[in-house]
């Protein structure tokens, strides 16, 4: 588990550090160069490093070597809308990895929809052995009702998405 919510988080900085390319204008500079950092963090994290990985902000200089991760965590869980990360298991081989933030738009007895804050909409299957949590307590399936805010994570098996975790808000 531990091992999927780096990949997530990964993905997800990879996802929104993007690839911006700055013109002569100072903020578009900035901008890039921000973006370049949290990507070298991400790239870090899977074992490669860039030189760029330096972050100075506050907690980078907290005198722990873990601060690069922890300022990336805090930066994912704030900003992640959707994504999906492939990962490499010792016993099932590639699994891809979906995770979206949103509104519930439609619940029904065997799928939901959530829409992100950018327009995404994504239709799950609820998978195996789902789990449903609120106030971090488990609760029945019956708790997810259109209009909450939740955050969903599963495994995509060819064109569907399976469900394995949703988080109600």
């Amino acid at each position: 588990m531990r091992r999927t919510l780096l990949a997530l988080g990964i993905a997800g900085a990879l996802a929104i550090g993007g690839c911006g390319i700055g013109g002569g204008d100072t903020a578009a500079s900035e901008n890039a160069a921000s973006d370049v950092a949290d990507a070298a963090v991400a790239l870090q994290q899977v074992g490669f490093e860039t030189g760029l990985a330096d972050d100075p902000s506050p907690a980078a200089d907290a005198g722990s070597g873990d601060a690069p991760r922890k300022t990336l965590r805090k930066y994912l869980r704030r900003n992640t809308l959707h994504g999906e990360v492939t990962i490499q298991t010792k016993k099932q081989g590639a699994k891809t990895v979906v995770v979206q933030r949103g509104s519930v738009t439609a619940v029904a007895a065997d799928k939901i929809t959530v829409k992100s804050t950018d327009g995404f909409t994504l239709t799950w299957a609820y998978g195996e052995k789902l789990r449903v949590v609120q106030d971090k307590k488990t609760v029945e399936k019956s708790a997810i009702k259109s209009g909450a805010e939740i955050g969903i994570a599963g495994l995509k098996d060819g064109d569907a998405n399976n469900a394995r975790l949703i988080a109600i808000k």
